[in-house]
């Protein structure tokens, strides 16, 4: 791993950590993290993903909410997904861990655990990959209320 993707890789990390107590608010914007900086690779894969973020509504504290993030690999090699991990304990990815060949589609699977979480939601999920794009983030947004 070169040092300019090592050096992305653990800012968005840092950054991470920090948005768990994050509850009240919301990317208004729509706009991707500044963290998933573009970096140009000549022969990379690239995943386009279906969904960028998904709003799962309003839920009673307590409820979990599962979500598949799907993408395709549009670029010229095979994308693997070396990381993912969730702004907050209460969220879990798990990822296609094989490589994810020119043209195949690859998955994230996100559970999110609404206990102790009311309020407005914005969970963000990392991923780092060989892609063209070596950091870039999906997100889970909703409203929590009280049981």
């Amino acid at each position: 791993m070169t040092m300019k993707k090592l050096s992305l890789v653990l800012l968005a990390s840092a950054l991470m950590f920090t948005a768990c107590n994050n509850n009240n608010e919301e990317n208004t914007n729509g706009s991707q993290d500044s963290t998933a900086v573009a970096t140009t690779q000549e022969g990379a894969g690239r995943m386009e993903f279906e969904e960028e973020a998904f709003n799962f509504g309003t839920i009673k504290e307590g409820e979990v909410v599962e979500h598949v993030f799907k993408f395709k690999n549009t670029g010229d090699f095979p994308v693997v997904l070396a990381q993912v991990s969730a702004s907050c304990g209460c969220t879990t990815p798990t990822y296609t861990s094989t490589p994810v060949k020119p043209g195949e589609s690859g998955e994230i699977s996100v559970k999110f655990d609404s206990n102790g979480q009311v309020g407005q939601q914005q969970k963000i999920i990392t991923i780092a990959s060989n892609a063209e794009k070596p950091v870039t983030t999906v997100q889970l947004k909703g409203e929590v209320v009280v049981n």
